[in-house]
């Protein structure tokens, strides 16, 4: 799994050749002149060391071509850190582009069987921290590894017995970080998990405030955001002790190597094989050639969060579903007779709900849906809308199976008002212009008016210009739901889904909008789902529905007189 992710990432980061290309460039500049550095300061030792032997011109240019290299190292390392930062933000943007346009495509049952919160820490959360650890690597592992070879070629140029001695010790220091690295990754794996969780409890508890007050749940709420804090805790700790465990391990390895080149190098100056200067410029190579691996060993630990996060992203990437084999009907304008033969659907294979619908709705039909809670109503509208498809069976419009009409096309010809209300960022008129992006000024007016929602729009400070968060929070339930009614009546598709359209609005308004409802419905096939049973009298069929299945169907009367379980249920509903 993280050789695959590694390898994801490398197909990004080749994406940004020209600007990886030249921060490699710019690190190899950088390197270079901080390796002359222990040079010149060799050189400047040799000329001062010995009594009357200072040769002040001799240093004088070794000072000025020192400060040249220093100015060089330092404008090539800030390019470069800008160059870097460049290439991961570009990454980021490119891989939370994909991540989003995959979420806003896949089908609703993977977002249904999943958490909120799971899917925005993945979007957010485990983003920032794949930015972070893409930025520290492209900072120090790079320079490092440049810093590395080019320490050791300087190093078998001075002393080729020193170098042998840093090649023979070197594979300590990297065996170590390889462990530790290797524990590390399961860890802050872990540590995102729970961080998601956490994240999805905050995201339900603001989001549902006022339920949560309502019922006075703010203890149990407090308790279960400590429980999953401390699990965060406990996660970030171990994640944390372990890979900090590779700095100071690596140090105490490198530190070694430098003892060693120090000892040794003393020995060949006593043996005169070197001069004081080399020496001094073979120990700077050896704290040269120390710190990146002290540096990297650090780059190793967010890289395995930055990894294991990765990690998370990539899963919703690369999640596949099978799309239908037909989808080849793109010249669709039904005329609205819907049928069903023998579909069966259940959201999961070991709990059947649908087992055998069989219906035959005529065109401009108004069907009801009624029956018990969990009995099939909304998976009906879901399978209409193809926000799932059927398990077998065939469902068609107009004679047409649906898996054969693109999702889009499709949608376009039905209509929905449901009870859960739906409003963008934005003014009022572009929410309900959103049925029909074309629409004039004087259609969505009769349409607000027609719903009835016009009255309550001219009462707010800037009209139908009025700004709405996302969400519409400075709207109460029953003019949000307004707002939807009228964006279908904009609209007016030739079906229309009615979900419990009228749940949130007060009886008075109500009767008056049943009254558009008559008007809106007419020539167009219709369902109704609605637990008030007095909303769908004049159904011209009402369709029982328990466990799944269709037990009894007709009108009002006709089910009344037979005194099944449509009648226990009015009777039911008056009684309660």
């Amino acid at each position: 799994m993280k050789k695959d992710t590694v390898k994801r990432l490398l197909r990004y980061i080749g994406r940004q050749k020209g600007l990886l290309f030249l921060s490699l460039l710019l690190s190899a500049v950088s390197v270079i002149c901080s390796l002359m550095i222990p040079i010149l300061v060799g050189d400047a030792v040799d000329v001062i060391i010995g009594e009357g032997n200072v040769d002040f011109d001799a240093l004088k240019t070794i000072l000025f071509k020192g400060a040249v290299l220093i100015a060089v190292a330092a404008v090539a390392t800030w390019v470069t850190a800008t160059i870097n930062n460049a290439i991961t933000f570009r990454i980021v943007r490119e891989v939370r582009e994909e991540l989003f346009a995959k979420i806003t495509r896949v089908p609703v049952s993977y977002i249904d069987s999943r958490d909120n919160g799971d899917l925005v820490s993945r979007m957010i959360s485990d983003v920032d921290q794949f930015s972070d650890g893409l930025l520290m690597g492209f900072s120090q592992f790079f320079t490092g590894i440049v810093t590395i070879i080019g320490t050791l070629v300087c190093m078998l140029i001075k002393s080729p017995v020193i170098a042998l001695v840093v090649v023979v010790l070197t594979p300590a220091s990297l065996f170590l970080a390889k462990f530790i690295a290797g524990k590390t990754y399961h860890l802050f794996r872990a540590q995102a998990k729970v961080r998601s969780e956490q994240t999805g409890l905050i995201d339900e508890m603001i989001g549902n405030r006022k339920v949560v007050t309502a019922f006075s749940h703010e203890d149990e709420s407090l308790a279960a955001f400590g429980e999953v804090n401390d699990r965060l805790t406990q996660a970030s700790l171990k994640a944390t002790f372990f890979s900090s465990l590779t700095n100071p391990s690596t140090r105490i390895i490198n530190n070694t190597v430098y003892a060693v080149v120090t000892m040794v190098g003393a020995f060949l100056v006593l043996a005169g094989r070197l001069t004081v200067g080399s020496l001094s410029a073979l120990l700077g190579y050896a704290g040269q050639y120390a710190k990146p691996f002290n540096e990297i060993s650090g780059v190793i630990t967010e890289l395995q969060n930055a990894l294991a996060c990765a990690g998370r992203v990539f899963e919703v990437l690369d999640y596949k579903w099978e799309e239908p084999a037909l989808e080849d009907v793109t010249d669709f304008v039904p005329k609205g007779r819907v049928t069903a033969e023998h579909v069966a659907f259940s959201y999961r294979p070991e709990r059947p709900l649908i087992r055998d619908l069989n219906i035959d709705v005529k065109p401009g039909a108004k069907i009801a849906l009624v029956g018990p809670t969990g009995c099939g109503k909304t998976t009906m509208i879901n399978l209409l809308m193809r926000f799932y498809d059927v398990n077998s069976g065939v469902l068609s419009v107009d004679g047409t199976d649906i898996r054969r009409v693109p999702k889009s096309v499709l949608r376009k010809q039905f209509g929905m008002v449901l009870q859960d209300t739906w409003l963008m960022e934005g003014s009022i008129r572009d929410n309900i212009r959103m049925g029909k992006p074309d629409a004039t000024d004087e259609e969505i007016l009769a349409a607000a008016k027609s719903s009835h929602a016009h009255s309550f729009i001219r009462r707010l400070p800037e009209g139908y210009d009025t700004v709405l968060t996302s969400g519409g929070d400075r709207l109460s339930a029953g003019q949000k739901q307004l707002l939807c009614i009228a964006r279908v009546m904009l609209c007016l598709p030739p079906m229309l889904i009615l979900d419990e359209a009228t749940s949130s609005i007060d009886t008075r308004t109500e009767l008056k909008i049943q009254d558009a409802f008559t008007t809106m419905m007419q020539g167009r096939t219709t369902f109704i789902v609605a637990h008030r049973l007095s909303t769908i009298r004049n159904a011209d069929c009402i369709l029982v529905m328990k466990d799944g299945d269709i037990i009894e169907q007709g009108t009002h009367d006709e089910l009344m007189q037979k005194g099944g379980f449509y009648k226990e249920l009015v009777l039911a509903g008056q009684n309660g």
